[in-house]
């Protein structure tokens, strides 16, 4: 689901009386919460028809207190309670109730807003009463196969043009995190020339992640068995852990040489469905079959071996005095021989 085109899609002409936003990803909760805050009442009335409440501080008697108030001298109002989760007798029946009697005949000149930090039952009737005269959205977390897609869509909003390694490289450093995507894009819009492209030499300049010694040169490194390459960039690692977790490179390899695992048991299909069943943005594909034309089944189970081992190890077991640079050492090893 487009979550940003939903948000974008909000006007004043579109409004509904009741809006239930929660999830795993508060990113998108927020993002809506601004544009409701934008669109529902002009500026010059936000003193008399616009009220933002915390859970914490109030009930849901306050709440509705407030919602079933008639504008001053307006069309509408806005009440938004942010940490909804947070409403002293949310958990209670009786408050409960109240909500759900208020969902099911709501003031159309109120636009009641409950913004959650948690996810909710929605099985629950309260909640279900929410969606049936408003909106429910539910935002979820990112799949990280998902993420290049988020970052292409995120500067062809900002009418910025940004390349595929750029993107890559991103992706790598902020993972699933939509919030630092976001700032980290409007700094880029900040300090970009007019007409410029976000490449891997802006992103190593302005977000400090370096283009030749990062993850995924390593992946490129190890998938071409390009043994010099990879041993460079792994004493890189070695000597700067602190930047470039052991542990959590490890697993982004293991997630990679899984899918490609799995890439071989899956013959001539089409490139689209490739990408569908693996959870990878299409673009990237032909690393992963490149990748399977260069080993092996049997040395790609060994490959999955020494991952895990390696993972173990650098959390502790059995892992003796090892550094970090011995370790990538040795992995480098089980791929290359």
């Amino acid at each position: 689901m487009n979550y940003r085109k939903i948000v974008k899609d909000l006007n004043s002409n579109s409004l509904k009386p009741l809006y239930f936003l929660h999830g795993t990803e508060p990113y998108y909760i927020d993002l809506m919460a601004e544009k409701l805050l934008e669109v529902t009442v002009p500026d010059f009335e936000k003193g008399f028809n616009e009220y933002v409440l915390y859970g914490k501080d109030v009930s849901t008697g306050d709440v509705l207190n407030v919602a079933r108030k008639f504008p001053m001298m307006a069309e509408r109002q806005l009440v938004l309670v942010k940490e909804a989760h947070a409403i002293t007798d949310l958990g209670q029946k009786e408050g409960q109730a109240r909500l759900e009697a208020y969902a099911k005949n709501p003031l159309t000149s109120t636009v009641l807003v409950l913004c959650f930090g948690k996810p909710q039952d929605e099985r629950k009737t309260w909640v279900k009463a929410f969606a049936g005269k408003g909106e429910l959205h539910h935002f979820k977390k990112m799949y990280d196969s998902e993420v290049p897609e988020f970052i292409s869509e995120l500067c062809k909003e900002e009418n910025l043009k940004i390349s595929p390694k750029a993107i890559q490289l991103l992706s790598e450093h902020l993972g699933n995190n939509p919030q630092a995507i976001s700032k980290e894009i409007e700094k880029l819009k900040i300090n970009l020339q007019e007409g410029e492209t976000i490449d891997a030499d802006i992103i190593e300049k302005y977000v400090g992640v370096s283009k030749e010694f990062n993850v995924f040169e390593l992946q490129k490194a190890l998938i071409d068995k390009q043994v010099t390459k990879a041993f460079k960039i792994a004493h890189y690692f070695g000597s700067n852990s602190k930047d470039h977790p052991v542990t959590v490179n490890i697993i982004s390899l293991y997630n990679f040489f899984s899918k490609v695992l799995l890439l071989h048991g899956l013959g001539g299909r089409p490139d689209a469905e490739l990408s569908r069943i693996l959870g990878v943005n299409p673009y990237f594909l032909k690393d992963y079959k490149r990748a399977a034309q260069n080993y092996s089944l049997s040395q790609l189970r060994k490959v999955i071996q020494a991952l895990r081992l390696a993972d173990a190890r650098s959390k502790g077991v059995d892992a003796g005095n090892i550094s970090d640079m011995d370790l990538y050492k040795e992995l480098i090893f089980s791929f290359l021989s």
